[in-house]
């Protein structure tokens, strides 16, 4: 899995991407024409503190990692964390993110059984 690092990677998706929006996420979904996909996770620190920021980039993160073979190939996906996030557990976010993926037409729930 590749992450979304630089400022300008998550500008270009926040621009020239798609957006879906729900309680606990925000999803931009954005093309990068290198047959792979990357992900980053941005939570500000209206959620919370450190501990609570990085727990839930990992569960993003876990989430993505272990449905990555239900997604297209060749994407960008940036993450915005809710402040709602911040009490969600591993369950809800999953719901939360593979509901944005599905809506935004990323996500195909039965290549990933």
């Amino acid at each position: 899995m590749e992450s979304l690092r630089k400022t300008e990677q998550f500008l270009h998706c926040y621009r020239k991407g798609r957006r879906c929006v729900n309680r606990y996420l925000v999803l931009y979904v954005c093309g990068n024409g290198l047959g792979r996909n990357r992900i980053g996770v941005s939570v500000s620190k209206k959620v919370g503190n450190s501990v609570v920021r990085h727990r839930i980039r990992r569960l993003v993160k876990e989430v993505y990692r272990l449905s990555e073979q239900g997604f297209n190939s060749g994407l960008d996906l940036a993450v915005v964390a809710r402040i709602d996030a911040k009490d969600a557990d591993y369950r809800t976010i999953r719901s939360a993110f593979l509901h944005l993926a599905s809506r935004a037409g990323i996500y195909d729930q039965e290549s990933n059984d």
